[in-house]
């Protein structure tokens, strides 16, 4: 018995409506958790660049006053960052030539809701500033479930200097898994025992093929990782406590590590 050309269009037809359900509609629907900082579920999660590129993803998060967060990421072996300025400019550029150390090279500005970062972190890897763990954090909302600052970050690791994809500009080019910059981050803060504890919010979402402001590719699992700071610089020792997410977000979680490990294989 064949069947006929109209009945294959229908099935194919219900199939694909089926796959748009669910992996435009359904799947983000489930995998969406603002739970333990509900203030953040409607906030943007991408940066931007001046020309109104998309940069760099937001990663990571922090509760705690401004003044918390420099002790934590100072504790944690991150160094604030110099601004930038002409000289400062001139002084990356001259020791990444010859290379020479700058544990507080500058990081250049990414905007989110229109405006630069307010603060700027960065961890060196090896001598040169040509490599280097890098964080941008803006304060996103004054007062958040916990009645403390919240802040949203994006950590991401520049692996070499070179030219924007898109402009032409001198920049630094950033490795891909962004997860792993973000993994480092969250265990150094743990590990300085100024956490009290984490938790995880969504960010862009589950991500294989995304670029950044130079255009550089990126993947991610689409979480941010949140630490809630202990009050007035106070560290404990101890790995702190990490609250649960949904069930669908950590089969979510566990289905992406084992897609990336296999992704990670083709870079």
């Amino acid at each position: 018995m064949s069947i006929s050309r109209k009945t294959i269009a229908w099935a194919l037809g219900i199939v694909a409506a089926l796959y748009l359900g669910l992996a435009y509609a359904l799947a983000p629907w489930a995998w969406r958790h603002y739970e333990h900082q509900r203030g953040l579920a409607d906030r943007p999660m991408i940066t931007t660049t001046r020309l109104g590129i998309p940069g760099d993803a937001l990663n990571v998060g922090l509760e705690g006053d401004q003044a918390d967060v420099i002790c934590a990421m100072r504790a944690a072996g991150w160094n604030p960052a110099d601004p930038v300025t002409w000289r400062s400019s001139a002084r990356i550029v001259g020791d990444v030539l010859a290379r020479r150390a700058y544990p507080t090279a500058p990081v250049s500005d990414l905007l989110y809701d229109g405006r630069r970062q307010d603060l700027a972190f960065q961890k060196p890897s090896g001598v040169s500033p040509s490599r280097r763990h890098h964080v941008r954090f803006w304060k996103v909302l004054d007062q958040g479930d916990d009645g403390v600052p919240v802040w949203l970050g994006a950590a991401t690791y520049d692996s070499r200097v070179g030219f924007s994809h898109y402009t032409g500009q001198v920049t630094h080019h950033i490795a891909p898994d962004i997860d792993a910059e973000r993994d480092l981050l969250a265990s150094d803060l743990s590990v300085s025992g100024h956490v009290a504890e984490t938790y995880a919010v969504s960010g862009v979402g589950p991500t294989l093929l995304a670029r950044n402001g130079g255009g550089d590719p990126y993947f991610t699992d689409g979480e941010i990782a949140m630490a809630r700071l202990r009050p007035g610089c106070e560290s404990r020792a101890g790995a702190p406590p990490a609250l649960e997410s949904p069930p669908a977000v950590t089969a979510k979680n566990a289905a992406f590590g084992w897609l990336a490990r296999v992704w990670r294989s083709a870079w």
